[in-house]
């Protein structure tokens, strides 16, 4: 199981900033062990410039990135997904669809870096914020020990991590 890739959905309301941020983040530090995905239960339909800014400046790629709708993830010959998360506390308030395979959820709340109203420094500062918790969480997930964990004890260690950003050994 070693080669297993696994697939991960993030999940925000508009999918525009932190599940982006996410999806970006997974695909470029899970080094091939995962291929991430985002969405929002109602998608803006675009990427916030700021996101898209923040990313480029981290010298990750936003090739193909675009802001969509979770449904695309519950139709047929939609990619099999191991792990969703939710980033905001909107999108785990609402009625998720039923995922197919059961996928493990959490759900790991961040600030909406778009929802500030300031200059245009103190926007920068909120989504490079929302950037560096999103990074400190995955590097806490990255290196679980994915294969070895039982379902239960997996679900515990990422609650923990959207709980504190931290997890205990």
């Amino acid at each position: 199981m070693a080669d297993r890739i696994y697939k991960v959905l993030f999940l925000c309301t508009g999918n525009t900033a932190r599940s982006v941020m996410a999806e970006v983040l997974l695909n470029s530090m899970g080094r091939g062990r995962f291929k991430a995905y985002s969405a929002g239960s109602h998608p803006k339909g675009i990427i916030h410039p700021l996101t898209l800014d923040l990313l480029q400046k981290n010298r990750l790629s936003v090739e193909g990135l675009r802001s969509k709708n979770w449904a695309e993830f519950e139709r047929p010959g939609a990619p099999k997904l191991d792990l969703i998360f939710t980033v905001c506390d909107n999108a785990a308030g609402e009625v998720c669809p039923v995922w197919p395979g059961q996928p493990m959820t959490a759900h790991w709340g961040i600030d909406d870096p778009a929802a500030v109203v300031g200059t245009d420094e103190e926007q920068r500062r909120a989504f490079f914020m929302a950037y560096n918790q999103l990074s400190n969480r995955l590097m806490i997930f990255l290196s679980l020990p994915l294969e070895k964990l039982d379902r239960l004890s997996l679900k515990q260690k990422l609650d923990e991590i959207g709980a504190s950003g931290k997890v205990q050994a």
